[in-house]
């Protein structure tokens, strides 16, 4: 059958507008944190992973392996702040640090142990889904990039290569190596003449715009936003005006946190996601993100929506060859920005 017969390029542009709306929202995060803190996040697509997973933990009753790994990012953290406090000077900064993290952990580790067991309604496992999730991006910033503040891109990059291959392991030792689906928020078609779109392919398409929405607000209308717009163009400026460059690191990792486990949700009905699977998702996003060149949320939203629906149409016509055609897309735009930009000794600040 042809891809451009009636019946059937509705449904694949539809389909590709669906998950290149998932790929956008990756992109997004991976523009804001490299804009932010010079880090080529490559674990982005983990908080993917770790999103629909621990929902789908939370659906069977279990208490998720997510719990583990953020206790332990609030102690090893809390310790790390606790010696930077006493090594500047203030006790007492250092003390209201430990029980800030012992505090939080504590509430954790409490209100998971007891919905988990319950099957609570879905609204509620989402809820305590981001909760287990998002923490892990400042927590994740403050335990491995905090401290390479001062590194060069080069060791940033080695280092989310690093971090991508201990979480997708831990990935595996939580949720073990079968994949699982989550739940679909609602269910149902809508009906369009012969062309059907479901109710839950619409819900994805609605909230990533209204994610992107809100970004684009957050960033245009809040003083936190506007930090990070500040940051993002000159970080030694920023520093100058008193934003705290941790700060702005850490607020960064939240929101890409917040994204991925949002998109982890939207994507996990769609198809079963294992240990191993954010990876893949989180590449398309980078890909988005190239076109973009790392700097421009409009051009890395396009090119995800295109990298979406270029791999919805592969998928029909090419299926064997869907992912090769896809990341092939990267190639002639690294030639282009190769050859289109003005090459200079990276930014000391």
């Amino acid at each position: 059958m042809n891809i451009f017969d009636p019946t059937i390029f509705p449904i694949l542009t539809t389909d590709g507008l669906t998950n290149g709306a998932v790929y956008a929202l990756l992109s997004l995060a991976l523009v804001l944190v490299f804009a932010v803190t010079r880090v080529i996040f490559i674990p982005q697509g983990e908080f993917v992973m770790f999103g629909a997973l621990t929902l789908a933990s939370l659906q069977a009753g279990k208490v998720p392996g997510t719990l583990t790994l953020v206790l332990a990012l609030l102690a090893l953290g809390a310790v790390l702040n606790v010696v930077q406090a006493l090594r500047g000077g203030h006790p007492q900064a250092a003390l209201r640090s430990a029980a800030l993290g012992l505090g939080f952990g504590a509430l954790l580790w409490a209100l998971t142990g007891w919905l988990a067991p319950l099957k609570a309604p879905l609204a509620a496992q989402v809820l305590l889904t981001l909760l287990l999730v998002v923490p892990l991006g400042p927590l994740l910033y403050r335990v491995v990039y905090q401290p390479l503040r001062n590194a060069t891109v080069l060791v940033l990059l080695i280092a989310s290569v690093a971090l991508h291959l201990a979480l997708t392991g831990l990935g595996l030792a939580f949720f073990g190596a079968e994949g699982s689906n989550t739940p679909a928020f609602v269910s149902g078609d809508l009906k369009l003449g012969s062309f059907s779109l479901s109710y839950q392919n619409l819900l994805v398409m609605l909230v990533s715009l209204a994610l992107m929405a809100g970004l684009a607000l957050f960033f245009d209308r809040t003083l936190l936003g506007k930090a990070l717009r500040a940051t993002a163009v000159n970080r030694l400026g920023a520093r100058l005006v008193g934003i705290r460059p941790e700060f702005a690191g850490s607020l960064a990792f939240t929101v890409a946190a917040l994204m991925g486990a949002l998109s982890g949700l939207l994507i996990g009905p769609k198809f079963p996601i294992g240990y191993d699977t954010g990876f893949l998702i989180g590449l398309k996003g980078f890909i988005g993100a190239i076109i973009g060149g790392l700097s421009s949320f409009p051009l890395a939203a396009i090119g995800a929506v295109l990298v979406g629906l270029i791999e919805s149409y592969a998928s029909f016509s090419l299926s064997q060859w869907k992912e090769v055609i896809v990341f092939t897309l990267i190639l002639p735009v690294l030639l282009w920005r190769s050859l289109s930009t003005r090459h200079h000794d990276e930014e000391e600040d």
